[in-house]
């Protein structure tokens, strides 16, 4: 049991029923019940996922997930209480890799959790070639490494969001639909109401400089979806 899982969830019997089934599929989890406590343990302990509720004592989750998303590197998977827009968009523009309504069946989050952490570069990894590697002017994006620079300055990118700028860049210059994305990155359709896919062009864009009212990098294709520019990239 090599995958470390710190479970912050204040709901003990819940979060004891939750464990012990993640634990019989191999995987190590802690609990945290309060949401200050478990901002330092984050911090302090780096699990390779955080499964991480939105209310919670002392520090509610959106707050944890802002507070250490600069400093933390692996997967923040958020629980939500109510299946709404606003909870969902709110956790993923702090920084959340993905989000899960609950309740939630433990087979479910099981299959979501597997999902997040196929993302994470293995410690042996090493860079494969080319392949792994695309430049657009002063653009780079590295597979093999997870890392992307503009302009000679590295981008500070969550898993979720690197995942779906490498999957743009690699079709750079075709459409992509939501359903196209979710599909690719959630092995989920477009239901029409799903608005995680926009919170997260809306974080790259400011993070790769790209004007929010004309944006020329990550396009809106209206009705279809977004393109990836080949270039305005210098």
């Amino acid at each position: 049991m090599n995958t470390r899982i710190l479970l912050v969830e204040d709901d003990e019997r819940l979060a004891e029923l939750t464990a012990e089934y993640l634990t019989k599929n191999d995987l190590q989890v802690a609990i945290e019940p309060r949401g200050d406590v478990a901002e330092a343990r984050i911090l302090a302990e780096q699990p390779d996922l955080v499964i991480l509720d939105v209310m919670l004592p002392g520090k509610d989750g959106f707050e944890v997930c802002r507070s250490v998303r600069a400093q933390y590197r692996g997967v923040i998977l958020m629980l939500t209480a109510r299946d709404e827009d606003f909870d969902q968009i709110l956790g993923l523009e702090m920084g959340a890799d993905d989000y899960i309504a609950k309740p939630v069946q433990p087979r479910v989050l099981l299959a979501r959790i597997k999902a997040l952490l196929r993302r994470l570069p293995s410690p042996g990894d090493t860079p494969a070639g080319e392949a792994d590697k695309m430049i657009f002017g002063q653009f780079r994006i590295s597979q093999a490494t997870r890392t992307a620079t503009l302009a000679g300055q590295g981008i500070d990118l969550t898993t979720a969001e690197f995942d779906l700028l490498w999957l743009l860049a690699t079709h750079a210059g075709n459409v992509l639909s939501r359903d196209d994305l979710l599909q690719e990155l959630r092995g989920i359709g477009f239901d029409g109401l799903d608005r995680s896919i926009d919170a997260r062009i809306s974080r790259l864009r400011k993070k790769l400089n790209d004007d929010p009212e004309n944006p020329t990098r990550i396009k809106t294709v209206r009705g279809k979806g977004y393109l990836f520019s080949k270039h305005d990239w210098n």
